[in-house]
């Protein structure tokens, strides 16, 4: 009976246990210059021969449908893709040259774009700001 409580207090599934511990960090990777009749499925080949492709994407635009020029890959662990990277980083694919390196984590981009400021759209620019440098 104490072994069962004890596997229970250690398992990962136990309530309270840190996941995050459990979970391996896989690298994404970022390909860029891509040409732009690239599918995902092209993209996964390419990356296959380097180890198991858990995710190909290449980012399209949203209104065109078209291919924005780069994508995303995840592999299975940290050594495949960091051989792919090497091996494919300035090769190329349908006569361009890729870029391919480790992926940034995304910024928080929300704030509604735009940027419209009601001071921007006067008549003689930004009178303010250029009151405060001394002009």
């Amino acid at each position: 009976m104490l072994y069962h409580i004890f596997v229970k207090m250690i398992s990962p599934t136990a309530p309270g246990f840190p996941t995050p511990l459990l979970e391996k960090k896989r690298l994404k990777l970022y390909v860029g210059k891509l040409p732009y009749q690239t599918t995902d499925q092209e993209l996964a080949d390419l990356f296959g021969q380097y180890g198991q492709v858990l995710s190909a994407n290449v980012i399209v635009d949203r209104d065109t449908r078209r291919s924005k020029g780069f994508g995303f890959v995840e592999m299975s662990n940290d050594q495949e893709a960091r051989t792919a990277m090497s091996a494919l980083d300035n090769s190329t694919l349908a006569g361009r040259t890729i870029v391919v390196n480790e992926a940034q984590e995304r910024r928080d981009s929300r704030g509604g774009g735009g940027g419209y400021d009601r001071r921007d759209r006067r008549p003689g620019g930004d009178r303010d700001r250029d009151r405060d440098s001394g002009y």
